[in-house]
């Protein structure tokens, strides 16, 4: 009887203790980490948003890079959209990042900003066991010119591999974009940005285009546009979704018929809807 009972408060004992651990683990708190150095310069630049509770595998992550033709942003654009994220993610660790912008009078010409998405990509995967988190479970997100930068990343390298990318308005055809401009200074901007124009500097145009690198390997994309959108051709998104579909690649091609660049209110939210029910089927 004795020796029953030993047993018995050792399995007890033995079951606490694994409890206790285990409450330990998976009691990891919630941390907000700005202006974390990726580079040289000062403007690469994340902010890394860890939630509670997060581990090695189940803990996915979302890199989030803002718009402003390349030339002007900052990843405080995102900070109306980063609450509802935090909030409608809960698993996810959010990256919301800054590059090198090709802005007046120092101008950081093109790639220099696609290079600061894979060094930023880069150096956070390198973070995982830091941060604690499962690096296989990568998504991206961008809008406008982070939305090209987003579609340069994930077509163009094939590690690491991304399980679903979301574009919101983003320039897929760098020569169309240019073709498409009436404004004198928008011209001059993306001349300066691109080293010339597409007669002057045709490979780096080729070489900047998302649609000249549709395969077969591309993650599941989600593309969102503003039927009225003044800035980006939605004909560049249409064009992309029909390259992606013959390459036989997942796509979801959301229109707003009445919407421009951007929009807010009932459409935002069903943006959100549809963000969050992507993310659950491709990077679960």
């Amino acid at each position: 009887m004795k020796k029953l009972f030993i047993i018995f408060y050792i399995s007890v004992v033995f079951v606490a203790c694994k409890k206790e651990t285990s409450e330990v683990v998976n009691s990891v708190p919630e941390k907000t980490i700005l202006n974390v150095a990726y580079g040289d310069s000062t403007e690469q630049k994340m902010d890394v948003y860890l939630p509670a509770n997060r581990t090695e595998t189940a803990t996915k992550i979302l890199i989030l890079i803002h718009g402003g033709s390349w030339i002007t942003g900052d990843k405080s654009d995102f900070s109306e959209y980063l609450p509802v994220f935090r909030q409608r993610l809960p698993d996810y660790v959010l990256v919301n990042i800054n590059y090198r912008l090709g802005k007046f009078p120092d101008i950081n010409a093109f790639p220099a900003q696609e290079e600061d998405v894979k060094g930023a990509v880069d150096f956070i995967l390198s973070k995982s066991g830091e941060y604690i988190f499962n690096k296989e479970k990568l998504a991206v997100l961008g809008a406008s010119a982070g939305g090209h930068l987003a579609l340069l990343q994930c077509y163009k390298n094939a590690s690491p591999k991304v399980k679903a990318l979301v574009d919101m308005f983003g320039p897929t055809d760098m020569v169309d974009l240019y073709n498409s401009l009436t404004e004198p200074i928008e011209i001059f901007g993306l001349e300066a940005l691109m080293s010339g124009t597409p007669a002057t500097n045709p490979s780096l145009y080729q070489r900047s285009s998302p649609i000249n690198f549709v395969s077969a390997q591309n993650p599941p994309t989600l593309i969102f546009h503003g039927g009225q959108d003044p800035l980006v051709p939605i004909s560049e998104s249409i064009a992309l979704k029909a390259k992606l579909q013959t390459a036989g690649v997942p796509v979801q091609m959301v229109t707003y018929p009445t919407e421009g660049h951007g929009w807010s209110g009932a459409n935002l939210t069903d943006s959100y809807n549809r963000i969050q029910a992507f993310l659950t089927q491709y990077n679960p």
